[in-house]
């Protein structure tokens, strides 16, 4: 089921249609029987998604051979990531990610 949902994001990324793909990637789907659970940040996200889903599901439906799918839009809001858009922010979510970046912008005498 994974694969799919990742195969269906890329198809929407490279038709344009990015902003449904974007809410697909955020977290991983979990599937329970036949039912498809996505956790997204508000309600306002989830409103869009569930608005552009109906592509979704057909395909879903298709792929996997198994009419019963439904998705169910879980709003979280701890799950809302926090995007790094200055230089600044962006040296500490890589060093978040791997703590050495910060021996090496030492060692180098690196501006951030």
């Amino acid at each position: 089921m994974l694969l799919q949902w990742n195969k269906f994001a890329q198809k929407m990324t490279d038709s344009g249609k990015r902003l449904l793909a974007t809410y697909m990637q955020m977290n991983d789907p979990t599937l329970n029987g036949t039912t498809i659970t996505l956790e997204l940040p508000n309600q306002s996200t989830k409103e869009e998604f569930l608005s552009g889903c109906h592509e979704l599901m057909g395909y879903l439906r298709g792929k996997l051979h198994n009419h019963d799918i439904t998705i169910e839009v879980v709003v979280n809001e701890t799950t809302e990531n926090k995007y790094a858009f200055t230089p600044q922010e962006k040296f500490e979510r890589l060093k978040q990610i791997n703590p050495n970046i910060e021996l090496l912008r030492k060692t180098f005498d690196l501006d951030v």
